[in-house]
């Protein structure tokens, strides 16, 4: 449909601009008419993957092998390009591991697990369910004592305002070397913060669960290289044309080689701003900066700061919810913004409280506010499905 004829000296990225852009929605509405009903043998066995729903609209999507050996190997050039040693041991905080840290009191392994493990010894690694209460992720922190921290930047933010205002806490973060972060945008101002606190850098990472890993931060001159290898990224203007040096876009990608579920000019609803070519050498296009992908952290009565990991699929198993935002607006109210299929019943709004109020583990006063026909974004482009209305420092 695009046209394309590489005989013809055509580029995939000229052809791409004649196909409409495919949306979240369009992946939650209708995975039966995107999802190839044959894939070939050869890029090996299908799986399922869902999205954290870090955006409100959770997805499932299929990848194949191939797509899985492809993502292993950025994130192994990110480890190489950020010079890691693999002997050292690494800690992970993140909502990937609500299953297995059930009891909240940390996992541990022998090893780094795939990719690193299928290729190089390596220090054994920690994990913890990134809903624990970050005074305990401070105290588990200090018995495992990482040499490499992942989370996600509101998560580092809360621990390097503890690890400030008490040094005492400050020593489970003492043999930090580096923190990976992902999942949110990573602003300077944190980037500053751990330096003052830890007086190390932090390095993040681009990535989506249906996508993979989309853009890794340059080693050497700042910035982020895109995964040309895997992907096609577009940052386009509002009237749809392509970003000039400096402007900043909407990123549209095309995933290369996952021909389980062909995301095709996917508009992932983040910003970000073009940037040209990088100085290090390396070849492979670059963005400057990301913007978006920012969430917060829910503040209890007794002092608790928790990642609200809201659910994802919980409600939608209770009604037809296409998209969903948690409002905090002070240390006893929350609003449950919705958008629906269809005029919810009273059953089913007050199962739908009674879901969040479980997952937020607080019986907030809670009320249901609709939208139609979606929840509208935030001024900076980007939607967020918590948002603390609490100010810093109350």
């Amino acid at each position: 449909f695009a046209g394309f004829r590489p005989e013809q000296n055509q580029s995939l990225r000229e052809c791409l601009t004649a196909l409409p852009l495919m949306r979240r929605v369009d992946l939650q509405n209708g995975p039966a008419g995107i999802d190839c009903s044959w894939v070939p043998a050869e890029h090996g066995e299908v799986s399922m993957v869902r999205s954290t729903g870090s955006t409100g609209e959770p997805i499932t999507a299929r990848r194949s092998g191939l797509n899985i050996l492809i993502w292993m190997a950025m994130t192994l050039r990110e480890h190489l390009w950020q010079r890691r040693d693999f002997s050292q041991s690494l800690a992970s905080i993140r909502a990937q591991l609500a299953e297995e840290d059930t009891e909240r009191r940390g996992v541990a392994w022998s090893d780094w697990g795939s990719p690193v493990n299928q290729l190089f010894a390596s220090g054994p690694s920690f994990g913890m369910n990134l809903q624990t209460d970050v005074r305990r992720q401070v105290e588990w922190l200090k018995q495992v004592m990482p040499v490499y921290l992942l989370t996600y930047p509101s998560n580092l933010a809360a621990l390097l305002d503890m690890a400030a205002a008490d040094p005492v806490q400050r020593a489970g973060l003492g043999r930090v070397t580096q923190v990976r972060s992902i999942g949110e945008t990573l602003s300077e101002s944190l980037r500053m913060h751990c330096r003052e606190v830890l007086g190390v850098e932090i390095v993040d990472a681009y990535s989506t669960q249906e996508i993979g890993v989309i853009a890794i931060e340059c080693p050497e001159g700042g910035g982020y290289h895109v995964m040309a290898e895997g992907l096609v990224l577009e940052l386009l203007r509002d009237d749809g044309r392509p970003c000039e040096l400096g402007e900043t876009g909407r990123v549209v990608v095309t995933s290369l080689h996952n021909f389980a579920t062909p995301l095709i000019r996917y508009d992932l609803g983040d910003l970000a701003e073009a940037a040209g070519p990088c100085a290090c050498g390396r070849g492979l296009p670059k963005i400057r900066r990301i913007l978006g992908r920012t969430r917060n952290l829910l503040r209890l009565p007794d002092g608790r700061r928790l990642w609200p990991f809201m659910g994802v699929f919980s409600y939608r198993d209770i009604a037809p919810v296409r998209q969903y935002q948690v409002i905090q607006h002070d240390l006893e109210r929350v609003t449950l913004r919705l958008a629906v299929e269809r005029p919810l019943t009273a059953g089913e709004e007050h199962a739908l409280i009674e879901k969040m109020l479980d997952l937020l583990d607080y019986r907030f006063k809670a009320e249901i506010v609709y939208f139609s026909p979606e929840i509208p974004r935030g001024s900076g482009g980007k939607f967020e499905d918590f948002i603390c209305e609490i100010p810093d420092g109350v």
